[in-house]
């Protein structure tokens, strides 16, 4: 049989209902991977593995709950009790919350584990961590969930909790090579989430597909869904004035993904994003800046010598807005989201790019956030899948982009996208 770690979430739970595997196994694999190829990845930060290896004991013992056995990495902004919490700052080194965070505790609820803490950038935001992209040591993984993206790449872990605020799920699943799901803003509860722009901070999750992603989601809601390639989805390539930073290898490679799509029985046309749509992608840095500002105040007044010099101007940047802008660029978001309904009318899910191209040469920038400023703040459900690899030979994706609420829809389009290109052998 397949090394256990290299199971997919889906595979993992058949082979423990038919008792060809158990979650002490499946658990061992994953921490001797980490044993092998953390010193050279950084994936994580945290891993204590008799603790992990107990928890895998218990959930042997447990009854068929709907993530039972499945060890989960935990992105180091969200909070656990048993393992330290650093948000990806010094000022938090050695940090050990009184409490999970939601989503966590709603994983051991359900009959998941925890298997480790996965690196983050600084609170989330721009200044990379030390993580190196798994299938090429001397690119980035992406951010700010480059932990929890190179474990799910380098198996490490069937799955981790990401989060996302601009791109920071979307674009390390791009670069790593595997799927990444920010669901409906809400969906996943954030309470014990370091919060950064609580308007739209949004827990994620990262897997190697769609149909994992799905599990691990809904089965944090007790609920057992398998989220199986939709039937001629209803496909738009969305243009904006984004596209001229978009490098032409992965322009061709939508167009191709596009072009297969439609002739596996999708439906595929072009449409171009709103104007009243398109200032909203620069607003979104300034929202964002304002409450990074609020939500870091304590450790701005404090330690504000502990900060990176990108972090520190970032914040700066929310320095000059008042409360008045601040409520009319909420009222703006709430605009632009109503606007934004009326374009799935007749579409599925929109086709976007979440990445420039492949990943960058290099760790001490972890690429440009741009390609999901405009889905975070319109709260849409977005899932990145590998469609391409790019002239380094590393991945590049493409988002699939639903209507609000709809994530059921949303990760069955992306499924049919994964589905495609893997069939077209364009991943």
């Amino acid at each position: 049989m397949e090394s256990p770690n290299r199971l997919s979430v889906l595979q993992a739970l058949r082979a423990m209902a038919e008792g060809s595997l158990t979650s002490e196994a499946l658990t061992q694999a994953c921490l001797e991977r980490i044993e092998e190829r953390n010193g050279q990845v950084l994936a994580f930060t945290a891993v204590d593995a008799g603790w992990a290896l107990a928890q895998a004991r218990a959930a042997d013992r447990g009854g068929g709950a709907p993530l039972r056995g499945i060890p989960f990495a935990v992105k180091d902004v969200l909070d656990t009790r048993h393992l330290a919490t650093a948000y990806g700052s010094p000022i938090y080194a050695g940090h050990r919350p009184v409490a999970d965070a939601a989503c966590v505790a709603r994983v051991r609820e359900f009959g998941g584990l925890v298997l480790g803490k996965a690196a983050t950038s600084e609170f989330a935001t721009q200044t990379p961590s030390r993580t190196r992209n798994p299938l090429n040591l001397e690119h980035t993984p992406g951010g700010s969930s480059s932990g929890s993206a190179a474990a799910v790449a380098d198996f490490m872990a069937p799955v981790a909790f990401g989060t996302q605020t601009t791109a920071s799920t979307v674009r390390p699943a791009s670069y790593c090579g595997i799927v990444g799901y920010k669901p409906t803003f809400g969906f996943l509860n954030t309470a014990g989430l370091k919060p950064l722009s609580p308007s739209q901070d949004t827990i994620t999750l990262l897997a190697r597909t769609v149909q994992d992603a799905a599990l691990c989601a809904f089965g944090l809601h007790g609920m057992r869904v398998q989220a199986g390639p939709l039937e001629r989805p209803r496909l738009a390539v969305c243009l904006s004035s984004q596209w001229d930073a978009v490098r032409p290898e992965m322009a061709e490679a939508i167009e191709r993904i596009a072009a297969a799509a439609q002739r596996a029985g999708a439906t595929v046309r072009r449409m171009r994003l709103p104007a009243a749509l398109e200032p909203l992608i620069g607003m979104q840095g300034r929202l964002f800046a304002f409450e990074a500002r609020q939500s870091l105040a304590y450790e701005r007044q404090n330690h504000a010598a502990q900060f990176s010099p990108r972090l520190q101007a970032r914040l700066a940047g929310g320095e000059g807005i008042d409360a008045a802008q601040y409520l009319a660029m909420r009222q703006r978001a709430l605009a632009g989201r109503q606007a934004l309904a009326d374009l799935f009318g007749d579409v599925d899910a929109i086709l976007y790019p979440p990445a420039q191209g492949e990943a960058d040469e290099g760790i001490a920038d972890s690429g440009s956030a741009q390609f999901g400023a405009l889905w975070s703040l319109m709260h849409v459900p977005c899932v990145c899948v590998p469609i391409a690899r790019g002239p380094r030979g590393l991945p590049m994706g493409v988002q699939a982009i639903g209507a609000y609420g709809d994530d059921l829809r949303t990760l069955q389009a992306a499924a049919f996208i994964h589905h495609v290109a893997q069939q077209a052998e364009l991943a």
